[in-house]
């Protein structure tokens, strides 16, 4: 759990990962989702320090992860009788003694080594660990969450989630489980280019840092991830595991006053939005 250990380093508080297993005894043999959650307690950015302005409410910088707690909830409390896996992982940020260090090159849970081009960019590294995980549980499909990127607040604002998928099929379904749930999600490029941003590094298998700069870095973001979604299968007949991000750094709270969320969707207000529980619980149980 190299990913998330190293984020972690610098707190006090220790990171852990919380595996939920709803209905653990239904639908033995059968394939069912996993959802995973990023769960960053607190950001300072770690030695690659925020200003101040960018820090006062990173205590959100957990919400994707409150979303799979939330999940998991509403789908016990509706009585839901299949199989759901959840993965939140949970470590908080911050710049000790101990903290990592840009320029660190360190072994993830998959044994694919990243080199540490910002601290600041530790959303990408714990869930590392957490799409490798979810693939042991040998999943139908991986949804993951995280307030991953300011870019994609700049690209879609505050109103609308980035989605970013390797596979047409759970990526119609989870944007029409979006749409009827009032949660809208807009489909994002992945592409060669934005990986090889991503995976030019000399010491290691993958940056957690672009070297196309600022450029694009919701869609580089995304391609960090799907290099770590694990596959089905052996060798030449392997197969990617259908997955799904979504980055809700625009949509897990509202956008910082009450003025400013003036006629905003009611979901999107002022405060946290608990984004995506409805999406997902739509998705998963009208399958």
């Amino acid at each position: 759990m190299g990913g998330l250990i190293n984020v972690g380093k610098g707190s006090d508080r220790k990171p852990c990962m919380v595996l939920f297993t709803l209905n653990p005894d239904a639908d033995e043999g059968v394939q069912r989702p996993c959802i995973v959650g990023k769960g960053i307690t607190f950001d300072t950015g770690g030695i690659s320090i925020k200003p101040t302005g960018g820090m006062w409410d990173m205590k959100y910088d957990m919400c994707g992860a409150a979303t799979v707690f939330g999940l998991m909830h509403s789908l016990h409390a509706t009585g839901y009788q299949r199989r759901v896996n959840g993965i939140a992982c949970l470590a908080e940020n911050m710049p000790g003694s101990g903290a990592y260090r840009p320029g660190d090159v360190f072994k993830t849970y998959s044994g694919k080594t990243i080199e540490v081009f910002s601290t600041d960019a530790e959303g990408r590294n714990v869930l590392a660990d957490g799409l490798w995980k979810a693939g042991e549980l040998d999943p139908e499909y991986i949804v993951d969450l995280a307030t991953l990127t300011g870019a994609v607040v700049v690209a879609l604002g505050n109103q609308i989630s980035g989605m970013w998928a390797n596979d047409e099929g759970i990526a119609k379904r989870l944007k029409a489980a979006a749409k009827r749930s009032g949660e809208p999600v807009w489909r994002m490029p992945l592409n060669a280019q934005f990986r090889k941003y991503m995976t030019d590094s000399a010491f290691a298998d993958i940056r957690n840092g672009s070297i196309g700069g600022r450029a694009g870095s919701s869609n580089t973001a995304a391609s960090f991830l799907e290099f770590f979604v694990p596959t089905r299968g052996f060798e030449e007949d392997a197969e990617k595991i259908p997955w799904v991000h979504l980055d809700i750094a625009g949509t897990a709270w509202g956008p910082g006053s009450k003025a400013r969320s003036e006629g905003a969707n009611p979901l999107f207000q002022y405060g946290t939005s608990g984004v995506h529980v409805r999406t997902l619980h739509r998705l998963i149980t009208e399958d």
